[in-house]
């Protein structure tokens, strides 16, 4: 049954993410930006901006337009796929099953980073996933405002802007730069879970954007994360983007991290195995 899956995922990988479909990706995700997330970008009207489950959790018109305009054209790319996009979860959970699903899924945060977007901070990107059987195969990480987007495909490395990203190693002589779950998000027993990161030797923030705490860490300019929550549109595309660029991720109890969920959590992410495993012990001592 393994056997058959990961033949099917390589068959797949062959036949349909090929150099058109990437390129398609890309202009559908450059164009949604464009007209729907952009031109909000310090904009945006009190009436459109509303709380979800709380005062930290906002969505705002930029979303909504933006992941409807994603879902239309990237279910139009591949025949028989589904989306699953944060927006449609929000206003109906069952949506979210699509990803233990047997069809081509789409995985979409159309704003990563809200919060940020709200504020007028530029540090927000937009999060395309392409996953089947649990598999993510290819990601898409654009921040518009920045004008960055990382593109990494399973077995065929991670770039940014045309450029091989290299998550490379932390020097050995400083602190390990660790982006954790902000502090709004998280429950009591989050946060003693996260608190093994204070010590020597550690420096824990809390983080930003999660699709652009991945991309730090692929290219190097962050050494690793520390998350409590599991949503795949949070993480799908970042996990991949640092596994392509030499990266590796785990859960507490050091297995991969999954998309489908059941993680033991906190999970990490990280530019080399030794700096997860670190993260990992620090993470499992107060757990």
């Amino acid at each position: 049954m393994i056997e058959s899956i990961t033949e099917s995922i390589d068959d797949f990988l062959i036949r349909k993410v090929d150099n058109h479909l990437l390129a398609e990706v890309e202009r559908v995700l450059l164009a949604a930006a464009a007209a729907e997330i952009m031109p909000r970008f310090r904009q945006l009207g009190a009436d459109e901006i509303a709380e979800k489950s709380g005062p930290h959790d906002l969505v705002t018109i930029a979303d909504r337009r933006a992941e409807e305009h994603l879902t239309r054209e990237l279910a139009a790319l591949l025949p028989g796929s589904v989306v699953v996009g944060e927006e449609a979860v929000a206003a109906d959970p069952r949506v979210y099953e699509a990803i233990r699903g047997t069809a081509p899924v789409w995985i979409v945060d159309p704003v990563d980073g809200t919060r940020q977007f709200v504020h007028g901070d530029p540090g927000f990107c937009t999060l395309v996933s392409l996953a089947l059987g649990g598999v993510v195969l290819a990601s898409w990480t654009y921040a518009p405002a920045l004008g960055e987007l990382a593109v990494a495909v399973r077995g065929r490395g991670a770039r940014l802007n045309g450029r091989v990203l290299d998550a490379g190693a932390p020097s050995p002589a400083t602190d390990l730069r660790i982006a954790t779950s902000h502090p709004d998000f998280t429950t009591a027993a989050e946060k003693h879970a996260l608190s093994g990161l204070r010590t020597e030797g550690m420096a824990p923030r809390p983080c930003g954007s999660a699709g652009l705490e991945y991309l730090a860490i692929a290219r190097g300019t962050a050494d690793a994360i520390a998350f409590t929550w599991e949503l795949a549109w949070d993480h799908a595309a970042g996990l991949l983007l640092v596994e392509e660029a030499g990266g590796t991720h785990s859960s507490r109890t050091g297995s991969p991290v999954s998309i489908t969920g059941g993680n033991a959590l906190p999970f990490t992410a990280a530019r080399d195995a030794g700096t997860a495993g670190r993260v990992t012990e620090l993470l499992s001592a107060v757990a």
